[in-house]
């Protein structure tokens, strides 16, 4: 028999999770106007925020990507969930009893069978708890050593969950099995390995760091080689999992994520020493990447928490940076290969508006080493000393010349020109040329025009151009209208906005709106639960117009507070229902024209005529 939450608890839920606290786990929210948050769109790339969440009646939408819906929905997009398994997540965290009923309409009152997330999850966190058992028994003297060496005692390893996985082949299995794991769930963990025997521990004979998302959830796990005999990579990571995209994760993201939101900076490391060690000597904005280079994916994350916005003042596309932008400053080994890592990192800048620096420490000691051999206060100074990553990108470039003859400084123009043409940041571009200029002891009418030849063999996206087409004032009233009763049905209802006719929208979309809203009982079903009639709406429109609905139930209204809100909603209904009342007084008189004065039906018309006037005119009076 199939299972289903009762609705009255879906309800419930919907109505407890507030649904700006669930989506600030993930993203950096600021005010919009009254009643209206914005960010950057955790499910696209973006440079200025188009993601908008209403908290009075619990929707967000984007306006980029065009997706939108209730904390449900959201907790589904974000964390690749199914429905219910979205709605008993929000549960435990808002703290609501689910109950469950079969086909038969008979409640089942305990969760049994929960998805197969939840499974996931549950395995994690029993693993990790298991580690870190372990961690403190005999066998794990050598990882106890590894640590100490390394500055971080029993106090550290626990705050960072630090744990030991001991060296047998199933150690982990059978306590998982022990607690009713089957083992297919634990062949898909990542947990585990399938052999030709079976599954077996995948970690084995390792100190292990477990890796959380952004809400704190345990989704996989990191594992450092101890033993010589150990054949495998000196580190081995969780392989993907439907819970784990390493691509998608940042370790210590969970500790880190408001001070990045408070201080508007983020620290990339390399490892998870680095993250321990950085935390530890007070910067508490380190994260690193697992087992994968900082890519798209990880930029995404970042900017989301750094709110990190283009100016969206400037008039030239990527004319300036906005100083709320925050920094991300990225730290890397000061060998060949932080080089190279650091001049990868040149073309993931681009993407951030954050000012970008490099901390790089000249005798190549990474930040774990640098707390051991000198202390919190030097790893805090090689932060605080960082260089812009623009001129860490073009001074590596000058380094590979000898600037000491005129071939070697054209041959360095040739090389480090390039590099500044791809700074989209107009206004630095120029500077650096000029600073480029100066480090080459060239003329800068030179090294301009060879940054600009550079540039015209640079593609630089930008914003579209130009003035944008006028909406249409019909069009426009019409959305405005229907913002103003998704987001405000008491209003719309006072208004009379549900005795209006099937033809008071002309526009086809809205039209298929407003049929939507009829079709769900008119404004008064909202009343009571704005949030769940939102939810019942988008479940029962077609696609487009569920996409249409999420964005104009959280697009901003145009007023300073909640008086002001109410009085802007009325006059906006009330120009709607006037501009009805006047099409159809219209329509009435073309009628009246061609219908013989002698007939009852000129009669009728007339009255109607008549009626609707005197309603206009109550309108007008009523303004």
């Amino acid at each position: 028999m199939a299972r289903m939450i009762k609705k009255d608890d879906v309800t419930a839920v919907r109505e407890r999770a507030r649904i700006e606290e669930i989506v600030s786990e993930s993203v950096t929210l600021r005010p919009a106007g009254v009643g209206s948050l914005k960010g950057l769109c955790p499910f696209h790339d973006e440079r200025t925020p188009s993601f908008h969440v209403r908290p009075q009646v619990g929707q967000w939408h984007c306006f980029g990507c065009g997706e939108g819906g209730d904390v449900i929905s959201f907790v589904q997009k974000i964390n690749s969930m199914g429905f219910a398994e979205a709605v008993e997540w929000l549960a435990d965290k808002v703290g609501v009893q689910l109950r469950y009923e079969d086909d038969g309409g008979a409640v089942v009152r305990t969760r049994e069978d929960p998805g197969r997330r939840q499974r996931l999850i549950e395995s994690h966190s029993l693993a990790e708890q298991y580690y870190r058992e372990q961690v403190r028994g005999p066998e794990a003297v050598a990882g106890r050593r590894f640590l100490a060496e390394r500055g971080f005692d029993q106090a550290a390893a626990d705050s960072f969950g630090v744990g030991y996985a001991p060296k047998g082949w199933d150690n982990l299995t059978k306590h998982l099995r022990g607690k009713g794991f089957t083992e297919a769930e634990l062949a898909v963990s990542g947990l585990c390995t399938q052999g030709q025997r079976g599954v077996y521990d995948r970690f084995r004979g390792r100190l292990v760091w477990p890796i959380r998302d952004v809400t704190g959830t345990t989704v996989g796990f990191g594992a450092r080689r101890l033993y010589e005999d150990d054949q495998g990579p000196k580190y081995l990571n969780t392989p993907d999992t439907a819970l784990y995209k390493k691509s998608q994760v940042l370790y210590g993201l969970d500790l880190a994520k408001k001070n990045i939101a408070a201080q508007r900076q983020v620290v990339v490391v390399e490892g998870y020493t680095d993250v321990m060690a950085a935390h530890l000597a007070g910067i508490g904005t380190a994260v690193a990447s697992c087992g994968t280079a900082f890519g798209e994916d990880h930029v995404r994350i970042v900017r989301r928490l750094l709110g990190d916005v283009e100016d969206e003042s400037a008039g030239v596309a990527f004319s300036s940076r906005v100083s709320r932008g925050g920094e991300v400053i990225f730290t890397f080994d000061g060998d060949a290969a932080g080089q190279k890592a650091a001049l990868k990192a040149f073309d993931e800048d681009q993407r951030f508006a954050a000012q970008t620096f490099v901390a790089v420490e000249p005798n190549g000691m990474d930040p774990c080493e640098l707390r051991v051999a000198r202390g919190d206060q030097a790893l805090r100074t090689l932060i605080e000393t960082r260089v812009p990553l623009f001129e860490f990108a073009i001074r590596t470039a000058l380094k590979a010349v000898d600037l000491n003859t005129a071939e070697g400084r054209v041959s360095a123009l040739r090389s480090a020109a390039p590099v500044v043409a791809r700074i989209r940041d107009r206004a630095l571009r120029a500077e650096y040329s000029r600073s480029l200029a100066g480090w080459l002891g060239m003329n800068e009418d030179d090294v301009r025009h060879a940054v600009g030849g550079a540039e015209r063999r640079v593609e630089h996206p930008g914003r579209p151009q130009g003035p944008q087409p006028r909406e249409d004032p019909v069009s426009k009233l019409e959305r405005e209208a229907l913002e103003v009763v998704l987001q405000l049905p008491a209003v719309a209802v006072a208004c009379g906005f549900d005795e209006m006719g099937a033809g008071a929208f002309v526009v086809p979309a809205h039209r298929a709106v407003h049929d939507a809203i009829r079709a769900a009982g008119g404004a008064r079903a909202g009343e009571a639960d704005v949030a769940g009639w939102l939810g019942a709406l988008r479940e029962e429109a077609a696609p487009p117009i569920a996409q249409l609905i999420s964005g104009m139930a959280v697009s901003p209204l145009p007023a300073n507070d909640e008086a002001a809100q109410r009085h802007y909603a009325a006059g906006v209904l009330t120009s709607l229902i006037r501009m009805a009342l006047t099409r159809t007084i219209a329509d009435v008189k073309g009628e009246l024209q061609r219908t013989d004065p002698a007939t009852s039906r000129y009669q009728d018309l007339f009255a109607e005529l008549i009626s609707l006037e005197t309603q206009r005119h109550a309108l007008a009076d009523e303004r």
